[in-house]
């Protein structure tokens, strides 16, 4: 997806450069806060990423609850966690990625992708960054097919 494309499709804007977590990514990425923390006990971001932009693995650690929510919004991506498949995300797509799982997502190489990203209320949650994923991990995943698939908490 072309960038003017996906402007008209991000209904949630883009942002502004995502300086704070520049080191976790591979490639450039917008964040648009759309709760304020101080007012909303739930944090919910958009998250943009550039063609080819992904962040790095990562885990969303949890003594209970925790975890991530991600609602995929526009253009096309990836979300995989270790030792499995990648997924391939398109609008309308909910990723529920439970607390202590090692994962990373990102835009595909030829597509602008935002989602919005809200971090699930736990105890004694925190995040680890961990290494980028390689471009040959990431080259191998190919261009923008699609495998509809939902994410549930069991």
């Amino acid at each position: 997806m072309n960038k003017e494309q996906f402007d008209k499709d991000n209904v949630f804007g883009l942002g502004n450069f995502n300086e704070g977590f520049k080191e976790y990514f591979s490639g450039e990425s917008f964040l648009n806060p759309l709760t304020n923390p101080k007012e909303c006990p739930l944090f919910l971001a958009n998250v943009t990423f550039e063609p080819g932009c992904r962040n790095n693995w990562h885990i969303h650690h949890a003594k209970s609850g925790g975890g991530q929510l991600l609602i995929c919004t526009a253009g096309e991506g990836w979300y995989q966690e270790e030792g499995k498949e990648a997924i391939s995300l398109k609008p309308g797509v909910v990723i529920t990625i439970p607390a202590n799982v090692k994962h990373w997502h990102g835009a595909k190489k030829d597509s602008w992708f935002s989602h919005i990203a809200i971090e699930v209320p736990g105890e004694d949650t925190s995040n680890e960054w961990l290494e980028p994923v390689s471009d040959e991990e990431y080259d191998k995943l190919g261009g923008t097919k699609w495998k509809n698939q939902l994410f549930m908490f069991p």
